[in-house]
């Protein structure tokens, strides 16, 4: 819903993001998202109600489905102004190799925090993909859920695309939001649209910040030219507005701990938006923080360095706190999650690092 950081949204339903450009193959369409609306629906014209329906559509990508016929409602084609209704059942379909959507249950381990009728709270672990894409059909958390709720006798509609309210990356750490019925999806993904769910992660980033806290507001989108990773850019030129808002929890000389809280949920925002600030994640092989950004050349801090990113072998972020409305009972519900041993340690190495540095300038001045 990869670090998504992570919003699923109606584009990447008809234009998977997990694709290689060029990749794709024409094939019979098969079902991607299937939808019955409620016995209380309102009549709303077709577009909208996917835009409401889903985190991050855009009305043009669904109008462009619905001209081509990937769009039916009551298997039939409809046009954009068509207006649903009470029982709809509405389908969208894609041309995308069928394997990319077939769903095989895993016995995956699965670290679950919370669970009810409704949703579930899950601390992933480092090194799972979330949903099943290119080159990853299987061993992601889709799989493991599909195992689950199979072993468990639960049904859940949908479950490739319409359960991951959002979604982290394979490398990044921590809690995500799965919806359990179609309700609960409905109104989860309107919470994150609304930007009224809480998140706060926990970075290590090269640098020394300037500032002990701020607001970085720059629009996120894909590279122009290489469509597998995100860019920022200028107002208004391309891809969608993200804001992050940092603070920063101790400073380590070279590299500094922040809390970040998303306001919005683009792919990759935290760790596009502290690289466009000059302060990538440590270790972000994607994004720059693979080598020595800030520091000594001296062989031994080298060596430390080195030793860290074998400790931690991925950007060192992780999502600790989660917080939303509970779709059915309405009460606020907060999760907060610990942050993994590869992340302690290297923050742990650097903090004594940097005090000893620190007493070794107090003995030399006595």
């Amino acid at each position: 819903m990869s670090g998504i950081d992570e919003i699923e949204d109606i584009d990447d339903l008809l234009d998977d993001e997990d694709e290689q450009e060029g990749e794709q193959t024409s094939a019979e369409p098969v079902e991607r998202l299937r939808i019955v609306t409620d016995k209380r629906q309102e009549p709303l014209r077709i577009d909208k109600f996917l835009m409401n329906r889903v985190e991050g559509a855009t009305r043009n990508k669904i109008q462009q489905a619905l001209e081509e016929g990937f769009i039916k409602v009551n298997n039939e084609v409809v046009k954009p102004n068509y207006k649903v209704k009470p029982g709809d059942e509405i389908i969208v379909l894609d041309t995308r190799r069928p394997e990319t959507t077939e769903i095989i249950p895993e016995p995956l381990p699965l670290d679950i925090v919370y669970e009810d009728d409704d949703v579930m709270v899950i601390n992933k672990k480092p090194g799972m993909v979330v949903h099943p894409g290119c080159g990853n059909y299987s061993g992601t958390l889709v799989n493991g859920l599909a195992y689950y709720f199979q072993k468990e006798h639960i049904e859940v509609t949908s479950l490739h695309r319409v359960g991951l309210v959002h979604r982290i990356d394979k490398d990044t750490s921590g809690l995500i939001l799965i919806a359990k019925t179609e309700k609960a999806m409905s109104d989860l993904a309107s919470q994150f649209k609304k930007h009224t769910v809480h998140r706060r992660y926990i970075a290590l980033v090269w640098g020394n910040l300037e500032e002990d806290e701020g607001t970085i507001n720059a629009h996120v989108g894909r590279n122009l030219r290489f469509r597998k990773i995100m860019a920022t850019f200028p107002d208004g030129d391309h891809g969608k507005e993200a804001i992050t808002h940092y603070k920063v929890l101790e400073r380590f000389n070279y590299v500094s701990l922040l809390e970040l809280r998303l306001e919005t949920g683009r792919t990759h925002q935290i760790r596009i938006h502290m690289k466009s600030q000059g302060h990538p994640l440590f270790n972000d092989a994607t994004y720059g923080g693979d080598g020595i950004i800030k520091g000594t050349v001296f062989a031994k801090y080298k060596q430390f360095v080195e030793n860290c990113f074998k400790i931690l072998p991925r950007q060192a972020l992780h999502a600790k706190e989660l917080g939303f409305t509970h779709p059915k009972t309405r009460q606020w519900m907060q999760f907060d999650s610990e942050i993994p041993d590869d992340m302690k340690q290297v923050i742990e190495k650097w903090r004594t690092y940097t005090s000893g540095m620190t007493q070794q300038l107090r003995d030399q001045l006595s």
